[in-house]
């Protein structure tokens, strides 16, 4: 794939930094957090519980939906046509609830509430990104809690060495947790990868990578 076709989706939470950082790389989609969403009117809950738990209760049925995708494995194209039939219908609806609150005038700016309708709306196109890649996913919760240990022992890392050593660093997780969302053994899959690079080629590159080593490695069908 040249680079100039290169295309990835960027989870954001609403820091400023994402929207500059997007705009001087094309190929780079922004994307929405509704784990984000969902906490602000989690917050807002006490003081407006009846618009709040209707909107959590919205928020709710988009999980399901994912819920049945994820537990039926479906393939990005699938996920992108039922995200399309059945979540689309339900974003409209919350959409067009929340604009028809904040123009009631019935919530102080600085309320939670208020904040809670302005987060999600300011976000909408971000947050609404996620329909139509199947490839993205609807919260970033996978990835946090993927990242938590590096959360837990980042104080003891700080003085990690070379000033890119974040962004290696950042290599070596994804690497890792790839392999453990494959139910591959990382020491294993690093050693006989590491082992054989140094004799590959650029064209044998994509066959290192853990999803096509865990492929390779699965046993041949039993002949009838």
């Amino acid at each position: 794939m040249k680079i100039a076709d290169f295309r990835v989706g960027l989870r954001k939470s609403g820091y400023a930094a994402y929207e500059s950082f997007a705009a001087k790389r094309p190929g780079i989609q922004l994307v929405g957090c509704w784990a984000h969403a969902r906490r602000h009117f989690c917050d807002a809950g006490e003081h407006t519980p009846v618009r709040s738990g209707w909107t959590l209760k919205q928020i709710a049925n988009l999980y399901a939906i994912e819920s049945r995708l994820r537990r039926t494995t479906a393939c990005p194209k699938l996920r992108e046509i039922q995200r399309t039939a059945q979540s689309l219908p339900i974003l409209a609806r919350i959409q067009r609830a929340l604009q028809k609150m904040a123009a009631s005038g019935l919530h102080l700016p600085q309320s939670l509430f208020a904040k809670a309708i302005a987060y999600t709306l300011d976000n909408w196109k971000e947050l609404t990104a996620y329909t139509a890649n199947g490839r993205i996913e609807i919260d970033n919760n996978l990835v946090e809690n993927a990242i938590r240990p590096t959360a837990l022992g980042k104080k003891n890392w700080l003085f990690i060495g070379h000033a890119d050593a974040g962004q290696r660093s950042a290599i070596i997780y994804t690497v890792i947790e790839s392999c453990r969302r494959r139910g591959i053994d990382p020491h294993a899959y690093l050693r006989d990868v590491l082992t054989r690079l140094p004799a590959a080629t650029n064209t044998m590159i994509p066959e290192f990578t853990p999803a096509a080593w865990a492929k390779a490695r699965q046993p041949l069908p039993k002949a009838a």
